[in-house]
């Protein structure tokens, strides 16, 4: 046993195992200091301060144990190792906030064999570790072999200082030391350099640190060889990259890096959190997942990289998974669609069967509803009530003048300024994958060189195929199956036939006018005047002024015009407003003047049909039904036929075919046969400037000629409907309900019909066909017989022939049959 001497004598004793029997203990973080190597260490703890005071002022010796867990702030003995190091205090200064800055030098390997005190100093009572020398060739090898390996590592680590080489070659013949050098200044564990510290046989702590370096110089060189690789396989592209990201670090170092201080990666952080919440399918999800991760390698000033960024920006932005539920509350429903429309049953009672079949049927796919009708009826405003009704989001887009596939489709994403279609935008618009879609005028779209948009609406309109629709820039397919699409159109005619088989078609006529008086009172009235700052007891409307604007003002299906002469009223009251005029002011007929002037429109039925040769017939056009007048004239001469009234090419033959009829049996109608050879015949439908076409006038014009040759003038209030064959059959026509209603505002009491044209009566209003007679006939002789009446020109006209007042006298609800004759073949 020996008491703490000067460092010479500690040396000199260390020939074998001596025992110290009291010295301070100096705990420490993260550090295993060993003999002979010098370290720095900082001592803020009061215990750690008060032993390097006291070992410095007796003889600079204190023993360093490391500490189990570094975090520990007052460590107790079994908090330390057992083994440390015999340590020498070469320097000491003063630092603030009572700390003391120390270099030590290690002079022994030590184990505690008893703690004797832990406060206010730690002291210990240690044996002194002798080194156990191996001068064998084995330990000169090993010794060898770890300084080489040693010296590699220095060339794989760029942090490792070439200086380190030096003391190599000092050390080779005195392996202990060399041993506690590379033990000391290897990057290994706490736990590894405690290791090391504690085996006293040289031997084996070569064995160990060979192990130990060996593993290191692996890592080295498997990272030397990833980066060899790397470098050799990055291309300009990302050597760019590299160097713009250091460029953009110096620029945050100058405060340079502009006003939005984001990086690229929290950007793309985000962008992969959208995508992760928008719920997109199975393949959608890889295809993302495999464009980010693109993303990620692109330069953000590439070009590529905004293209790339705005797809999948969009991909997250779909509602992929997102859909509103239905309100399948029938009676609710009915609420909501009689508060915003009056009539149009049937298309109300098309929606509550849709619901009701929803409530059943929850996985329905969408159906697609045309609703076709002329201007004005109310088709786009029915796609915003049935989307109320059914509880979900409305989107329109309107189809009239395009031209392009893409439109629909979208375009390519190798295109500059590519963009999803309007489909796709409209869903995303939406927010839902399961709006009410409005394709509003599907009859007008166009087609040219750059593709056929009906063409591709086939996918979009076909239920069994639109869940997997792909936008030509998304490229993935979106489920379309949900949506419900209202289509609109003012003619059947303009709409492709494969495109015209996947739609239900639901035809809105025009409106009559007890009707639209209903719809003005509730609807139009009230919005005008709040429009223009007005109530409804500033402007007092009633319904004979509202009845004689429709009747002398307008005259059309919808109620466009109707909305226009309300709003000229609520303009006019407006201005006398604020002129200073006080309300209330009312709007009788005979105010109409005043405010909208002269009257329009008026009859001229009456005047028109007052000698032979004129008849009134019907059309249907986009707008509604019109009456449509004949006129036929007689002149010397034997050119034959003359037609004129922009005619098309079946109505010309409609014409040839009635003159054909009545010169077959002029007989019958007491008609000279040398008439024909001796005289020229003009027909003419006047408002020369609108094309004009079809059979159904075939009727009207053999009625036409056959009073221009007989003399007989044609009945004022009767319009008449229907083709006719060569035999004189008459043959049913469309458009009955608009012919109709055409003919009631034109003041026409009688209309004429092919007897098969009487189930389309089912559709016109009963209002209506109170108000009117129907003659249902099968040949053109019972039209004869009932529109021409007796008595030449020059005699006096007489009202109805009385073969007409013999079979009129059965009408029910203001329809009658002509009786079948045997003879009219």
């Amino acid at each position: 046993m020996v008491e703490v001497k000067a460092l010479q004598e500690i040396q000199t004793n260390l020939q074998e195992d001596s025992v110290i029997e009291s010295i301070a203990v100096l705990p420490v973080r993260n550090l295993v200091v060993y003999p002979h190597m010098a370290a720095a260490l900082v001592a803020d703890r009061p215990g750690s301060v008060k032993a390097l005071d006291e070992a410095l002022q007796q003889d600079k010796v204190v023993l360093i144990l490391a500490q189990r867990d570094p975090e520990t702030d007052r460590p107790t003995p079994d908090d330390l190792y057992e083994y440390g190091t015999l340590v020498r205090i070469y320097k000491m200064m003063k630092l603030p906030e009572d700390s003391l800055h120390a270099v030590v030098h290690g002079v022994s390997r030590a184990r505690v064999l008893e703690v004797l005190e832990t406060e206010p100093v730690m002291r210990a009572r240690v044996e002194l570790q002798a080194e156990r020398k191996n001068e064998s060739m084995e330990g000169k090898a090993l010794a060898h072999n770890l300084a080489e390996q040693f010296q590699r590592l220095i060339e794989l680590v760029p942090t490792m200082s070439e200086e380190l080489r030096i003391p190599l070659l000092n050390l080779e013949d005195q392996p202990s030391k060399m041993a506690d050098f590379v033990a000391f200044n290897l990057r290994i564990s706490l736990e590894d350099q405690q290791a090391m510290l504690e085996l006293s046989d040289v031997k084996d702590r070569l064995k160990a640190l060979t192990f130990l370096i060996a593993q290191e110089v692996e890592v080295a060189e498997t990272g030397s060889r990833i980066q060899s690789q790397v470098e050799d396989k990055m291309g300009k592209a990302q050597r760019e990259y590299y160097l713009r990201e250091q460029m953009k670090a110096i620029r945050r170092e100058l405060g340079e890096d502009g006003e939005d201080g984001e990086g690229q990666g929290e950007d793309l952080s985000g962008l992969r959190e959208k995508i992760d919440e928008a719920g997109l399918p199975d393949l959608a999800r890889v295809e993302a997942e495999r464009e980010l991760q693109r993303l990620e390698r692109i330069p953000s000033i590439s070009p590529e990289y905004s293209t790339l960024r705005t797809y999948l920006e969009w991909l997250s932005e779909l509602p992929w998974s997102v859909s509103s539920e239905d309100q399948l509350d029938i009676e609710r429903a009915r609420e909501i669609l009689d508060e915003d429309h009056y009539g149009l049953e049937k298309i109300k009672d098309r929606i509550l069967e849709h619901l009701a079949v929803r409530s059943l049927k929850p996985d329905l796919k969408g159906s697609i509803l045309c609703f076709v009708g002329p201007p004005g009826v109310g088709k786009t405003s029915l796609g915003k009530s049935i989307a109320r009704a059914l509880g979900r989001q409305f989107v329109r887009i309107s189809l009239g003048g395009v031209h392009d596939e893409a439109e629909i489709r979208g375009h390519r994403r190798t295109y500059i300024g590519a963009l999803p279609g309007r489909i796709i935008q409209s869903i995303r618009k939406a927010g839902t994958n399961n709006p009410v879609f409005m394709l509003d005028e599907i009859d007008k779209l166009g087609r040219d060189f750059r593709g056929d948009p009906s063409s591709a609406l086939l996918e979009v309109l076909d239920p069994e195929q639109n869940d997997t629709f792909t936008d030509h820039y998304i490229d993935l397919p979106f489920d379309l199956s949900n949506v419900m699409f209202v289509t609109t159109a003012n003619m059947l005619a303009g709409i492709p036939e494969p495109l015209r088989d996947r739609m239900e078609v639901i035809e809105l006529s025009g409106y009559t006018e007890e009707e639209k008086i209903e719809i003005a009172r509730r609807y139009l009235v009230p919005r005008e005047l709040e429009t223009h700052g007005l109530s409804t007891e500033d402007v007092v409307f009633d319904d004979r002024s509202v009845g004689r604007i429709i009747a002398d003002y307008t005259r059309e299906a919808g109620l466009r015009n109707l909305e226009r002469k309300i709003r000229t009223v609520a303009r006019k009251s407006a201005r006398s407003v604020a002129e200073g005029q006080a309300p209330p002011f009312p709007v009788s007929e005979d105010d109409l003047h005043r405010y909208l002037g002269p009257p329009e429109y008026f009859s001229e039925t009456a005047e028109r049909t007052g000698e032979p040769g004129v008849a009134i017939g019907l059309a249907w056009t986009p707008a509604g039904g019109e009456i449509m007048f004949v006129e036929a004239s007689k002149m010397s001469g034997g050119k034959g036929l003359t037609l004129t009234g922009q005619l098309g090419d079946v109505m010309k033959e409609s014409a040839r075919a009635a003159l054909t009829y009545v010169r077959s049996h002029a007989a019958d109608w007491q008609i000279d046969p040398a008439f024909f050879g001796a005289h020229d015949i003009h027909i003419h439908l006047p408002v020369g400037a609108i094309p004009k076409d079809g059979p159904s006038a075939g009727v009207a014009l053999v009625t036409v000629l056959t009073s221009l040759f007989t003399g007989r003038p044609v009945r004022n209030d009767l319009a008449m409907t229907g083709e006719v064959t060569l035999r004189g059959k008459v043959m049913p026509v469309g458009g009955i309900k608009e012919k109709v209603l055409g003919a009631m505002r034109a003041g026409i009491t009688t209309i004429i019909l092919p007897r098969r044209n009487e189930k389309d009566l089912a559709d016109v209003p009963a209002a209506v066909k109170e108000k009117l007679g129907f003659c249902l006939v099968d040949h053109i002789d019972q039209v004869l017989e009932l529109a021409l009446m007796d008595g030449r020109v020059e005699d006096e006209p007489v009202d109805a022939p009385e073969s007409d007042e013999a079979w009129a006298e059965s009408l029910e609800g203001g329809v009658a049959v002509a009786p079948r004759d045997a003879n009219l073949n």
